[in-house]
């Protein structure tokens, strides 16, 4: 029987292509909205997370101030760190590697008649580790280098184009301002994060020779902490809060002129934050699925209307009411089916199109696929059964009658 009601239906639909194919429209639409919405939620998720954790992995962040609103931002007049804190951090803090004090200032580099507006940042090899950096040429500071405050630097990727074009800037000199020095390595570049941020606009150079040659004074603007695997970065996080608060000579229930940002907590916030906004928006594209319902059941009505006679014969020859019913509530999901079928397809290439323009990885989700193909059937049931019923409670005798 179910046969039968299935040859049926594909033969109504052959018969009406063009109605049948406007009819699934709102299925097809609604499946590839929602698989095309969270395919790329998810990759968006995927991007800020990797992001955040090419930052270093287990890493912490310690900036004098209270942190403001928004990411990065600190307030008040709290004084700098200096190296000595960055020393103490490394002495007395288990499960780390050796931390990595942190000064940054804009500055113009020149080499030649090329110029461009960069970051100069003052740190130590230490910072290479921390930070996750590779070189892909040249090497890193020598202890000469470090001790003796040396005019050297290492050039991001960004930095390397705009004065250097595809040469190799190792061994060239530069200046920065006034301040001549040599170039004696290159990053690898990173690549543009997902907050629009240039992570290869940048240069490091020696922290004395930046605190003498840049700066002008002693101060460290931030100290980077990277916690060893397997180290509960939460820990190590209240190990620093306590030993800053000791340094700074904060007294109890005194607040805290410093700031430790875990970056295992942003990227859960940050997660939470893109997989909320995932669901609302695969929320709001599966309205569209119930539309597509209304059209099917629209059109199904219009169906029943137009086969009266046909149901009429069926029934004035035996059939039952479970089979018309049968008959038209397959035709509805058969339909509904072949639309989800159809929205796949479409979101398949959809997903694929859009990520590589928005430059986001492409997270092929099997689940919301199933779901959503489940979903557009479930549809099909609901809204074709009250045709269906319609069509299996007529009078037979009333059906025949009917132009």
């Amino acid at each position: 029987m179910l046969a039968n009601a299935l040859l049926l239906a594909l033969r109504e639909i052959r018969r009406n292509v063009l109605r049948s194919s406007l009819t699934a429209l709102g299925i097809i639409i609604g499946v590839a909205a929602v698989i095309t919405m969270v395919t790329l939620g998810n990759g968006a998720t995927l991007r800020v997370t990797s992001d955040i954790a090419a930052l270093g992995s287990n890493l912490l962040q310690v900036r004098p101030g209270q942190r403001a609103h928004g990411p990065g931002r600190t307030q008040s007049t709290a004084p700098p760190f200096t190296v000595e804190d960055v020393e103490a951090i490394s002495a007395n803090i288990a499960g780390i590697q050796p931390a990595a004090p942190n000064a940054t200032q804009p500055t113009q580099a020149i080499f030649g008649n090329q110029n461009w507006s960069t970051t100069v940042t003052g740190s130590n090899n230490d910072y290479l580790k921390v930070r996750s950096w590779d070189l892909a040429s040249g090497r890193a500071f020598s202890s000469s280098e470090l001790q003796g405050g040396k005019s050297v630097c290492i050039l991001g990727s960004t930095v390397r184009q705009e004065l250097f074009g595809g040469r190799n800037p190792v061994g060239s000199t530069i200046r920065l301002k006034k301040l001549s020095c040599e170039v004696i390595g290159l990053f690898e570049s990173k690549g543009q994060s997902t907050f629009g941020m240039d992570r290869d606009n940048f240069l490091l150079m020696p922290l004395k020779t930046f605190q003498r040659r840049v700066a002008g004074n002693q101060d460290v603007g931030s100290i980077y902490i990277s916690a060893l695997d397997g180290v509960d970065t939460e820990q190590v996080e209240r190990d620093i809060t306590l030993l800053m608060r000791e340094r700074r000579n904060i007294k109890p229930g005194g607040a805290d002129d410093f700031s430790v940002r875990n970056m295992k907590d942003l990227v859960s916030r940050v997660t939470g934050v893109t997989k909320v906004m995932t669901a609302l928006l695969g929320a709001v594209a599966g309205v569209s699925l119930l539309v597509g319902g209304i059209g099917i059941m629209n059109i199904m009505l219009v169906s029943v209307t137009e086969r009266t006679r046909e149901i009429g014969i069926r029934m004035a020859i035996g059939a039952r009411e479970q089979e018309v019913l049968l008959q038209f509530l397959v035709e509805a999901v058969v339909l509904s089916s072949l639309g989800g079928l159809a929205g796949i397809a479409l979101a398949l290439g959809a997903s694929g199109l859009l990520a590589e323009r928005l430059n986001v990885p492409l997270v092929f989700d099997l689940g919301i696929v199933v779901v959503a193909f489940l979903f557009s059937a479930v549809v099909g049931v609901v809204f074709g059964y009250f045709p269906a019923r319609k069509a299996a409670r007529m009078d037979p005798i009333q059906a025949l009658r009917h132009e």
